[in-house]
């Protein structure tokens, strides 16, 4: 694991890319590398793991004429090399990445197709004076990237490319739009205008002043047949015990996440299946009841026999709040309002002093089917849009405006669903602000400068995309396609990174989401019981008090934070002279906004998004971005014991 940051083309800077690579020191601690010719200059920073000894990066091949550098975990590792020692290749170490440049050797590009695991990675083929840059299937490691006019910049971070004196900072407005609608800036977006990310699953080439881009995977939704549920259930465990089995390699201590939840507690029972002393465990809690999950992540802890660790998150006040909202806007990069990068931070913070290594449950809901909402939409797929659809939607937008108590604004919300087709609920379920919300809070020389751009075409597109037959499954796999990736993998990788802890997640294994997504629907939501197979499987490992319980997300009580601790600092940053100075938003609305919620109307994701955006603005647009001290070291204020 590491941070990886080069160019390419002509007159490339290794004096750059070293500064490049300093903004990525949390990232990769342990190590730095670099590799300079004149037409391209590579740098790393290793958080070393796997071959700790001798796994420094840059690799090259036997010639030096192939060289790369790559972040993340091959977890194939031994069986590639043992083949490549077969066909003759050399190898100087023992560690993981080398591998890619004799794979390239044999198989060119398609060497993406023979790797499992996590990975963004550059290669740069010197004969050919080529630059290859590829991104995992689904995204766990991310990879931004630019055209410098000269060739090609890229950076695990986009902080890295900013370290280039030639690139101006400037706000992509579209992307802008994006983050609002979505609560995070989905690729090839960035925040950034001239910045991309590489999307999962692709790869992109520079060669001769030309780049391309191109889908190299695409997850495979079509059903195959399932017709016993008993041998369903036992095949999702031996491939669960298989994609732990292979993320326990490492010379670097390892624990896990456990929050409580059904995924991550799956993980765990797996890990303590596999491994002869104690699964350490870290799990964070609130002293709101609605938020802690702590009793149920005892009752797994408890029932293997864990070395669990427990931290209570509380709001900061103070000089530590702005210290907690300044780290989490350097970290992220981009304004970033899933409210769940604060415990996230917490629970890397409260495990990096005992390991190194991690494994998590994320994707276990886009798997299994395991959100509510996929359960909410398969009753409101039975219902047709009601006429008149513009008086429905009028009659919900106002009642979800005017109303105080939570009950009549859900059901202004319903209101405003029944009026719109069933292809489209599904997009106003995942948003944070709707398009007339947006159209509200925007001036009009944004509202102008955004004319034509629709968010939501982003997930209708990927629904269309989709090989499912059922109309759920589509919307799972336009989940594991932009929510995934765009959300919850750039939270888990950016929190955990920002503590130099490597995060590793077993339910997304090439071989066990290949396996599920080809599952009948109803084997994931059955009436209104979500991940009904993952539940059946799961029986006999957890309590069924674990297993039959609602879900509860990885939330925060940040509705009460805004009226309480966080009310007055954001009331003095969406509204001073800085904010309204921007153009951007019109501070009537945000004014009225902010007393809604101090009233008892509940708009915290609205705000919390406002809020994110602007402490991204000052941190990288309103002034040169340095890095916060307790970034560096990856103290923080975020919990008290």
């Amino acid at each position: 694991m590491c941070g990886i940051a080069g160019t390419a083309g002509a007159g490339a800077d290794p004096v750059l890319v070293r500064r490049m690579c300093d903004a990525l020191v949390h990232r990769g601690p342990d190590d730095e590398g670099l590799h300079a010719e004149p037409a391209a200059a590579l740098g790393m920073r290793r958080l070393a793991i796997v071959d700790v000894a001798g796994g420094r990066q840059p690799v090259s091949n036997e010639d030096g004429t192939v060289v790369a550098i790559c972040n993340g975990e091959l977890y194939n590792f031994p069986e590639l090399r043992a083949d490549l020692l077969r066909r003759g290749h050399r190898f100087t170490g023992a560690g993981d990445t080398e591998c890619l440049v004799h794979l390239y050797e044999e198989y060119g590009d398609d060497l993406v197709h023979r790797l499992r695991g996590m990975f963004a990675f550059a290669l740069w083929d010197a004969r050919r004076q080529r630059l290859l840059l590829a991104r995992d299937r689904v995204g766990k490691k991310p990879l931004y990237w630019r055209d410098t006019g000269a060739g090609v910049a890229f950076a695990s971070e986009a902080k890295a490319l900013l370290a280039d004196p030639g690139l101006a900072p400037r706000l992509d407005v579209v992307a802008l739009h994006h983050y609002l609608t979505y609560q995070y800036v989905p690729a090839p977006w960035s925040i950034y205008a001239g910045v991309a990310k590489l999307p999962p699953g692709h790869l992109l080439t520079w060669q001769g002043g030309v780049t391309r881009v191109h889908r190299y995977w695409r997850l495979d939704s079509s059903e195959r047949p399932v017709p016993d549920e008993d041998e369903a259930a036992e095949r999702l465990r031996e491939l669960l015990l298989d994609a732990v089995r292979v993320r326990l390699v490492g010379e670097r201590p390892l624990g896990a996440f456990l929050s409580g939840g059904l995924d991550s507690s799956a993980v765990v029972a797996a890990m303590a299946r596999l491994s002869s002393a104690p699964v350490r465990t870290f799990s964070i809690g609130f002293d709101e009841p609605r938020f802690d999950e702590r009793r149920y992540a005892r009752m797994v802890a408890d029932r293997y026999g864990t070395d669990h660790h427990e931290l209570v998150v509380r709001p900061p006040a103070g000089a530590e709040l702005r210290e907690l909202l300044s780290d989490l806007a350097w970290h992220f990069d981009e304004p970033f309002a899933d409210p769940s990068a604060v415990p996230s931070l917490a629970v890397a913070r409260l495990c990096r002093p005992h390991v190194t290594v991690v494994l998590g449950g994320d994707g276990g809901d886009e798997c299994f089917g395991g959100y509510r909402r996929y359960t909410a939409m398969r009753l409101l797929a039975r219902l047709p849009a009601l006429p008149p659809r513009r008086l429905l939607q009028r009659l919900g937008h106002l009642a979800g405006r005017a109303a105080p108590h939570t009950l009549t604004r859900r059901a202004g919300w319903a209101l405003q669903l029944l009026g719109e087709a069933p292809a489209a609920r599904y997009g106003h379920l995942m948003t944070i602000f709707s398009a007339g919300q947006l159209d509200a809070l925007y001036t009009p020389d944004l509202r102008a400068e955004l004319s034509g751009v629709d968010s939501l075409a982003l997930l209708e597109d990927a629904c269309r995309r989709s090989r499912s037959p059922d109309a759920i499954g589509r919307l799972i796999d336009a989940d594991i396609n932009t929510y995934l990736p765009g959300d919850l993998l750039a939270k888990v990788d950016v929190t955990t990174m920002a503590n130099s802890v490597e995060a590793r997640s077993p339910l997304l294994d090439q071989h066990l989401l290949a396996w599920a997504a080809g599952l009948p629907t109803r084997l994931k939501v059955r009436g209104g019981t979500t991940k009904y197979l993952f539940k059946r499987a799961m029986a006999g490992w957890l309590p069924a008090e674990v297993i039959d319980r609602p879900k509860m997300g990885f939330g925060v009580p940040l509705a009460q934070w805004l009226r309480g601790d966080l009310s007055e600092l954001t009331w003095s940053l969406l509204t001073d002279d800085t904010a309204r100075g921007r153009g951007l938003f019109r501070q009537e609305h945000v004014r009225a906004m902010l007393r809604r919620h101090a009233d008892g109307v509940d708009e915290s994701r609205r705000l919390w998004s406002l809020l994110q955006f602007e402490l991204w603005h000052r941190r990288f647009l309103d002034r040169p971005a340095a890095q916060p001290a307790a970034a560096a070291d990856g103290a923080g204020p975020i919990a008290r014991p």
